[in-house]
């Protein structure tokens, strides 16, 4: 039995490339706290997580204080007893964003760890259901661009290869999003999917109506269109519109995910690795999704969702926002629009430890005291 010896906390920030704008937030910083789980076989596995903006000290601080602590020891085969124990331990602030959000940087190490002892990329060991995973991207469609450079960087898309594109809405008023969405739709034509997220700014009564202009358009969905602990109100909308609604990023539990499905509150799941609390509830939810009928199409973190988003059936979509291109030494592989999963052994994400080394804030190093 390998047994946990020590464990590496760090923390870098990787500032976006381009801008990022809602209708809730600018996207200014993602701080990203990176774990190196290390057992006594001499094997290691990198984990990691992250934050929108701000808490990332926070995530380190569980870590370092509770969590890591609570590994040395432990068999390192036993990550769904493993899970289960760091979720108990933290049973005061859980179910939370911070507690979740720790526990996917060991859950994801623990992950890569056993998946490079047993010579097995994550995406096959974790099911392998498909070898490649059609994109669509985000990054042309942010709500600070206007109508004209939204035009110009679907058209972009679309001549890169991309399936589809995220077009931001919730303007001041629905008719702007229905002329910006109107003028993409007019140049891509009807074999490009367009997909939309409200980014949780509307009420229920400003959801209906801008659902009904969004059917007009054949928009592939309305993603996280009211506040995503309402799930009344989203079972309401799903009655009132033909256009699948989407929500996940801004759930933390499978118990979340599952009151949405028993409800009908929503057709698509969009759930996070990192706010889910790791690969072993992201399964879970997955499998969970594909019971009711739903497809997965999970939010941001491309590079660990596309061996998730293969190794399950009901995934149809990945979300394409490149954020580890700093940190890594190749990136990930697209072919014909679709993301092409890594054959190496683990995540299948090539760190590059000297990039990280040199934008390091945090370090730490938590071993068995005695």
């Amino acid at each position: 039995m390998a047994k946990i010896t020590h464990v590496e906390i760090k923390m870098i920030d990787l500032v976006p490339k381009v801008k990022r704008v809602d209708a809730i937030q600018s996207f200014v910083s993602q701080e990203t706290p990176i774990v190196i789980v290390h057992d006594s076989d001499g094997a290691k596995g990198v984990g990691y997580t992250y934050t929108i903006g701000t808490g990332g000290p926070s995530v380190v601080a569980l870590l370092e204080k509770t969590l890591a602590p609570a590994l040395i020891g432990k068999d390192s085969e036993r990550f769904e007893q493993i899970w289960r124990e760091l979720l108990y331990l933290t049973h005061a602030t859980a179910v939370g964003a911070i507690t979740s959000l720790a526990l996917a940087a060991i859950d994801t190490a623990l992950w890569d760890l056993n998946c490079c002892k047993k010579g097995l990329p994550l995406w096959k060991a974790a099911g392998g259901a498909k070898d490649k995973m059609r994109l669509y991207t985000t990054e042309g469609g942010w709500l600070h661009y206007s109508t004209s450079e939204l035009v110009e960087n679907t058209l972009a898309a679309k001549e890169e290869g991309f399936k589809g594109s995220k077009i931001k809405v919730g303007s001041e008023l629905i008719a702007q999003d229905r002329a910006r969405l109107g003028a993409v739709r007019e140049a891509v034509g009807n074999n490009f999917e367009i997909m939309t997220d409200g980014n949780q700014s509307f009420s229920l009564s400003e959801s209906i109506r801008c659902a009904r202009m969004l059917e007009e358009l054949n928009i592939a969905w309305f993603e996280e269109p009211i506040k995503a602990d309402d799930v009344s109100a989203h079972v309401e909308l799903a009655r009132h519109t033909s256009v699948p609604v989407a929500v996940g990023e801004s759930m933390y539990s499978i118990s979340q995910f599952k009151d949405y499905m028993q409800t009908g509150a929503a057709s698509i799941i969009q759930v996070d690795v990192a706010r889910i609390g790791g690969i072993t509830p992201w399964l879970k939810t997955a499998h969970m999704a594909e019971a009711f009928n739903i497809a997965v199409c999970p939010h941001f973190l491309m590079e660990l969702h596309l061996p998730l988003v293969c190794a399950v059936s009901n995934a149809t979509w990945l979300e394409h926002i490149p954020q580890l291109d700093s940190v890594t030494k190749s990136g990930m592989q697209m072919i014909d629009g679709h993301g092409i999963p890594s054959e190496a052994p683990g995540l299948g994400i090539d760190w590059d430890w000297d990039a990280i080394k040199a934008m390091e804030l945090v370090s730490h190093n938590v071993k068995d005291a005695a």
